[in-house]
């Protein structure tokens, strides 16, 4: 199948004019995969897993509220809100139903898209993220709390702002990355209970080096079901949920492993 991309355009979503890109050709079987990137980032965080994840489907990248070539609005940055804000895009693309890959922030906008809008949904895929702020390990949550107006100074000499000042329409506007970007980061969650009632296929994936424990990953797939039994010789015992812990894998690189990819792949193309 050949790889097509249509030019980068712009969803307006009740004040939030949302970026988006569709790579690839979609499949009058298949729904389309919404990548959302992590933190600070924009679609090109997935440009080494784009071309592949494209060649058997359609793909469509965001960048989220503030990042990238979206710009900020009036409206406090929250997974709530982000999650609304892909159900917005698929309204208005007149798309009923999607798979939807996240990354660390992508991945709450992610969680919080399918709890909210699980009729949307057909697969989530959750990547490095914790579904309780707690799962974080104490040094990562002191290091969000760091993150704030008084910090988007100094942040200037890393590679995000760079990839910021790049794509932005208004490259002046990185002091309000950085602050909606503390303001998401920091507000607590906990959706334990929430989780516990999700129905929809939902493969968590970790590094073994990741920003939290490995076994925090085993609890979210077990508050979906998963991992509870035996799945038995016939394999009846298993759910439609998976979990992969990447070995090797950091919160900062895991998107790079060459294990992720596979991973992905097989559950979204499982029946």
């Amino acid at each position: 199948m050949t790889h097509q991309t249509t030019a980068g355009t712009y969803a307006e979503l009740g004040g939030l004019n949302l970026y988006y890109e569709r790579h690839g050709t979609p499949r009058p079987d298949g729904a389309p995969l919404v990548l959302l990137h992590g933190g600070f980032g924009a679609t090109s965080m997935f440009s080494g897993l784009i071309p592949a994840l494209s060649a058997r489907r359609e793909v469509i990248a965001v960048d989220l509220q503030a990042h990238g070539r979206t710009a900020d609005i009036d409206r406090p940055m929250r997974f709530e809100t982000l999650g609304d804000d892909v159900a917005g895009l698929l309204g208005h693309l007149k798309l009923p139903q999607a798979d939807v890959l996240g990354y660390s922030l992508g991945a709450g906008a992610a969680l919080r898209f399918a709890v909210q809008h699980s009729g949307s949904l057909r697969k989530l895929v959750v990547v490095s993220f914790p579904f309780r702020r707690s799962g974080w390990f104490p040094e990562v949550r002191e290091g969000m709390a760091q993150i704030g107006p008084h910090t988007a100074e100094g942040l200037k000499q890393g590679p995000m702002h760079s990839l910021y000042t790049s794509l932005a329409p208004h490259p002046d506007d990185w002091p309000r990355l950085v602050t909606r970007v503390g303001e998401v980061v920091n507000s607590e969650h906990d959706w334990a209970d929430e989780l516990r009632e999700f129905r929809n296929p939902t493969l968590i994936v970790a590094g073994d080096a990741d920003s939290f424990a490995p076994a925090h990953a085993a609890e979210f797939f077990a508050l979906l079901g998963g991992g509870l039994r035996d799945a038995g010789w016939d394999g009846s015992g298993r759910t439609a949920h998976r979990l992969a812990v990447l070995p090797g894998a950091t919160h900062y690189d895991i998107l790079q492993s060459p294990l992720l990819l596979p991973a992905v792949t097989a559950f979204l193309d499982a029946p």
